[in-house]
């Protein structure tokens, strides 16, 4: 008889998704100059290398979770994983901005497939409390390897030359990592049941899809192009589609259909305010990453891979005040993440007043670092105190709904936030100023921080309480 793979080693092979979907975010960040020299785009078509794969994310995620009930999430893993190898090939053999940008958008409509699967797979295989709480905890140092990796690797990368220019070996280097896990997975990773009781809400998906796009295209493209007529219809149009999706969802829940999303969830406080606190949150860190990588490089002239180093710190800091964090929540509530939010405050205006052309390696070390330190405090307890008082038969629809604002909210971040740092070195003529550039982003960076800790003020201080609720219900 043959004898049941390990749990543990599923759990390894699934983790290749969120490790490949995470670099592939951070690992473009540092070698955007590259990326931008190799292809000859313009600003706004190298902003969309990046708001385009998380727009194919943000738009496909539900569905993909949904997709793992309905066809089996062993199959839906595979193919996701397949998919995301053979699109990441084809960004690597891009020549022109267009092919680039289409096949980062289809590179994350393949993450959205395979990652959620790795989830509901610790949800699976593991039942007992403690194995799932180790597992939980090995999906967050994934998270944290990732973030150090991708960009650690994207600054080594854009600065190699083997066979081809270096930028394009971001992208293969995903093709070894891929065919590797598509094997383990035909190996060691064993199918779940199939639930075809609803049928999947593809045309929810698709108005889901048109309204983001017609968002966040004329927010990058609209600037770039001086702002003409269609870029404003565009976004007018997203906000009937928005306004439709709306419609059309809560007729499908009165019919008693599966939508794509609950709208009962909304009218839980809690949930809105949290959402909300993501959303500018979300929209502040991404944008950070890109403008301090882009300012790195092109306003104080490091070499992608000693940008690339600059982030390692942060990146531990991250893991280490994440853990902390995640123990003092339960004791002090929001006000774990007020403490994270001023210091995130405190460092980016301390990085206006000393990234200049001037600064020492050992004062951007340090902010860097404290960015990280501070960001541990907000950014995982986030996602705690928006789903605390989510009643358990929503917690799946919830956590599907703030992942999709999640991904969303980086994407605007990158159009809106990145657009006033490019719109501010368009302004500034031949003489490229960068770090005012620099100032501007961070100063409506701080402002997003600010909107954050605001929103945070109107939830409850104790989480104790309201989390023995839930786990009553």
């Amino acid at each position: 008889m043959k004898k049941e793979p390990s749990n543990w080693i599923a759990l390894l092979v699934v983790l290749t998704a969120p490790l490949l979907s995470v670099i592939d975010v951070f690992i473009i960040n540092v070698a955007v100059p590259a990326i931008q020299k190799g292809i000859h785009a313009t600003n706004g078509q190298v902003q969309l290398v990046i708001a385009g794969y998380l727009l194919g994310y943000a738009s496909f995620l539900i569905t993909g979770s949904r997709t793992g009930d309905h066809l089996g999430r062993k199959r839906t893993f595979f193919w996701g994983m397949l998919s995301f190898t053979v699109f990441s090939c084809f960004c690597g053999l891009s020549n022109r901005a267009f092919q680039l940008n289409a096949m980062r958008f289809l590179q994350g409509v393949s993450a959205s497939f395979m990652v959620p699967q790795a989830i509901a797979y610790i949800q699976v295989l593991f039942t007992e409390p403690k194995d799932r709480s180790k597992a939980i905890g090995y999906f967050g140092i994934t998270l944290g390897i990732a973030s150090i990796t991708g960009q650690v690797l994207g600054g080594y990368l854009a600065d190699t030359h083997f066979l081809v220019d270096g930028w394009r070996l971001i992208f293969f280097i995903n093709l070894p990592i891929g065919l590797a896990a598509l094997w383990a997975t035909h190996v060691y990773l064993p199918e779940t049941p199939k639930q075809d009781q609803q049928k999947l809400d593809y045309s929810g998906v698709v108005i889901l899809t048109m309204g983001l796009f017609c968002l966040i295209v004329p927010l990058i493209m609209g600037r770039e192009s001086g702002w003409p007529w269609w870029s404003f219809t565009l976004l007018f149009l997203s906000g009937l589609i928005f306004g439709y999706f709306i419609i059309d969802q809560q007729k499908k829940r009165t019919r008693g259909l599966e939508p794509l999303i609950d709208l009962a969830l909304f009218a839980n406080k809690d949930f809105d305010i949290g959402l909300l606190a993501a959303v500018f949150h979300f929209m502040m860190h991404t944008s950070y990453l890109l403008i301090s990588a882009v300012f790195m490089q092109n306003g104080l002239g490091l070499s992608p891979l000693v940008s690339g180093l600059y982030f390692v710190l942060p990146g531990l800091l991250f893991t280490l005040s994440s853990m902390v964090a995640a123990k003092l929540i339960i004791h002090y509530g929001p006000g774990v993440l007020q403490v994270g939010l001023v210091l995130l405050m405190i460092t980016l205006l301390l990085q206006i007043v000393y990234f200049r052309g001037n600064v020492s390696s050992v004062t951007v070390f340090a902010l860097q670092g404290m960015y990280g330190l501070g960001n541990g405090l907000v950014l995982p307890s986030l996602l705690n105190i928006t789903l605390r008082s989510v009643p358990t038969r929503y917690a799946g629809a919830a956590a599907g709904i703030y992942s999709t604002c999640q991904q969303t909210a980086s994407a605007l971040g990158v159009c809106i936030v990145g657009g006033l740092f490019y719109s501010v070195l368009l302004s500034s003529g031949p003489n490229t100023n960068y770090i005012k550039a620099f100032q501007y982003s961070m100063g409506a960076n701080i402002i997003c921080l600010a909107l954050v800790s605001l929103l945070l003020l109107f939830l409850p201080t104790k989480v104790a309480r309201l989390a023995s609720t839930i786990l009553a219900e």
